[in-house]
């Protein structure tokens, strides 16, 4: 098609820019209501699955788009037993709710960023749209729905990377979050990060859940991710990332073959320790040992056990009950997980020895969102919406998830 619109010039350039989208808002208006047109059919009869429809006869539906509301005459269908309505623009041109996709695709997007308050803002002040905020929660709802419903059954790929993958960390770990009716509960969220040979990170994948009474939903969910990862990159070296919690071992000890405990929480143990061993005011002799012990844990091997046993050694000399709880929380720990301390092995082998993909995970994904002043969410909500940010920041699933309703459809919307 061809349209040609006039546009004045404003006083001044910002004036003349607002005109402009002015000018394109109404063209694109013009051009979407004509490109829908074309998605509807002659008012023929028409066989969905094995059941014959036929039209009612046009009738008008206004339908919102990045440019503004379009009203268009189209087909509605219905049986001759009468039911349900069925309209094919709806179902060929992929309408969600009353939003045409790539107006949907918009709003779900600004959606993961923020509230449906923030998002209408946003489209008045940079797209000149004014849109109700119950749309903009009904077209995320939608969109959410999708990808809630085909979680098990569409496929995402790893984005091609030039570099060879030479190590895969997995991580997982829980972050909380205030639910309506159950108060603060734990959301999961897992990790799986690319590294080339140089340990310089490639690619994440994230996976988050809602608190759930379990973990069975994101666990699945998880190993799918990392079964698809392990067909790719079979040759890889594979290393579980995580805090001292059992469950995480229990899980990541089935996936990988090297586990390695977060450097810096065994640092935060020793910090504790140093306290107990030296007072809490800081010192000098306490400030030698704590960077003399962090060094060492990191740089030299076998210092883990050698560090507990300094601490051991050090414990009958305590006489105060909350530095001795304090130390023996420490000597605990690292009783527990020094054969995972392996750190100067792996810094050698240009390995990560630290969790924090996986605890930024926590706070980008859950906490930036989820967790603003006030919030409270019901889990159907927080749901939808920690599926589409994991879509989001999943480098170029976000698309992939779009090529798919725009080849399949849109299941909600028939």
């Amino acid at each position: 098609m061809t349209l040609q619109v006039e546009i004045p010039f404003g006083r001044s350039m910002l004036q003349a820019e607002e005109l402009i989208q002015k000018g394109v808002n109404e063209i694109g208006m013009l051009a979407t209501g004509e490109a829908l047109m074309e998605y509807d059919t002659d008012g023929s009869a028409i066989i969905v699955g094995d059941v014959k429809y036929t039209s009612k006869g046009q009738t008008e539906k206004e339908y919102e788009t990045p440019y503004g509301k379009v009203g268009v005459e189209r087909h509605v269908y219905q049986t001759m037993q009468g039911g349900k309505t069925y309209c094919p623009l709806d179902v060929n041109a992929r309408i969600v709710v009353s939003s045409t996709p790539r107006f949907a695709k918009m709003i779900s997007y600004k959606y993961t960023e923020g509230g449906s308050a923030r998002v209408a803002m946003d489209l008045q002040e940079n797209n000149g749209r004014v849109v109700a905020r119950s749309f903009i929660q009904n077209v995320a709802d939608a969109v959410g729905s999708i990808a809630l419903a085909k979680e098990e059954s569409w496929h995402y790929n790893t984005p091609k990377l030039e570099e060879r993958v030479e190590t895969i960390s997995i991580g997982l770990d829980g972050t909380c979050m205030y639910m309506s009716h159950d108060g603060f509960r734990l959301a999961m969220v897992g990790t799986i990060a690319l590294y080339n040979v140089a340990g310089e990170r490639l690619h994440t994948t994230y996976v988050a859940a809602t608190p759930e009474y379990g973990k069975e939903t994101f666990i699945q969910r998880l190993e799918k991710e990392i079964e698809h990862v392990k067909g790719l990159y079979p040759e890889a070296k594979y290393i579980g990332l995580a805090d001292g919690a059992s469950d995480n071992w229990i899980f990541l000890e089935k996936h990988t073959s090297i586990q390695t405990l977060d450097f810096y929480h065994a640092v935060d143990y020793l910090s504790d320790a140093a306290d107990a061993m030296f007072g809490s005011k800081k010192n000098k002799e306490k400030t030698l040992w704590l960077e003399t012990s962090c060094h060492n844990l990191k740089h030299k091997h076998g210092a883990a056990t050698r560090l507990l046993g300094e601490m051991e050694g050090f414990a009958p000399r305590i006489r105060s009950p909350d530095d001795s709880e304090k130390l023996q929380a420490a000597i605990t720990y690292f009783g527990n997980q020094k054969h995972r301390m392996k750190y100067a092995q792996s810094l050698k082998l240009n390995l990560p020895i630290g969790s924090g993909v996986t605890e930024a995970a926590c706070k980008v994904i859950v906490k930036q969102r989820m967790c603003c002043s006030g919030m409270k969410w019901k889990d159907r909500g927080a749901k939808v919406v920690l599926s589409l940010r994991c879509l989001n920041y999943s480098r170029g699933r976000w698309n992939q998830f779009w090529s798919k309703i725009d080849k399949y459809g849109v299941p909600v919307s028939r």
